[in-house]
């Protein structure tokens, strides 16, 4: 789903929910909102607002650790990628287009995911950007080296480690551009942020200033509803995941 979509129907949703609560206020009868109803009505929303609360926290925490985890992968994969390419080097010669294999693999990778051109970003697949065979044809060349030493079946052993580790970790982009909010869910809780809005509309008075409190209160809320959707996707967007440590990577491969 579309983070900014969502952020704009989430504030039309809140704030539209304050003009309505603030337009059942003329009409109700008054003893609809005297002292016994308003607080009543306060308990209600009061529970609401707890319950809205706690879930946008925790969906927020998760969108946020789910973040973390993907850039933290992103770095690991950097790392890795060095390791492989060192551990070939100390091999020997003979891994030279092993090598080589590697750092156009690696550029591939880098450019499908963080291409110079954003609108094209968030569009990779392992399977159709060829990767997959690129991959596994550099697994299984590390597979066929013939070691004549210990150091160099040391070496190997590690290498193909390191190869299929690399293999596993291309599909994290598919795993996590999924919604992690589902539809009904995210429903559910717009639909609590404007009952909650509509009552403090309903009770609050009618003048510029309440109403730029409550405006700036709607595009808040709104405004974290957009972030925590836009960590859904850190590989796009504004809030993306950064491929710098793959560049430093890529850079000072084959050296």
């Amino acid at each position: 789903m579309n983070p900014t979509v969502v952020g704009v129907i989430a504030f039309a949703c809140m704030f539209g929910g304050v003009l309505v609560g603030m337009g059942l206020r003329a009409v109700l009868p008054k003893h609809h909102l005297d002292s016994d109803s308003k607080d009543t009505i306060k308990v209600g929303i009061g529970l609401i607002a707890t319950m809205t609360a706690l879930v946008l926290g925790l969906v927020t925490a998760s969108a946020k650790s789910s973040f973390d985890s993907v850039d933290s992968a992103v770095k690991q994969s950097a790392m890795q990628f060095l390791a492989l390419d060192r551990t070939l080097a100390r091999y020997g010669p003979e891994t030279g287009e092993v090598r080589t294999a590697l750092k156009n693999g690696l550029g591939t990778r880098i450019e499908m995911i963080w291409p110079r051109d954003p609108a094209d970003a968030g569009g990779y697949e392992p399977v159709r950007a060829g990767e997959g065979s690129v991959g596994e044809a550099l697994a299984d060349a590390i597979r066929s080296l013939r070691p004549g030493t210990d150091l160099q079946r040391s070496l190997q052993s590690r290498a193909l480690d390191l190869a299929e580790t690399l293999l596993q970790a291309r599909w994290i982009v598919v795993a996590e551009n999924t919604d992690a909010v589902p539809l009904p869910f995210l429903t559910v809780l717009l639909f609590w942020l404007t009952v909650s809005f509509a009552s403090f509309g309903l009770f609050a008075p009618r003048n510029l200033t309440v109403l730029a409190v409550l405006f700036v209160c709607a595009l808040s809320v709104a405004s974290a509803l957009f972030m925590v959707l836009e960590m859904e996707a850190p590989f796009s967007g504004l809030i993306r995941v950064s491929g710098e440590p793959l560049r430093y990577a890529w850079a000072h491969l084959n050296l």
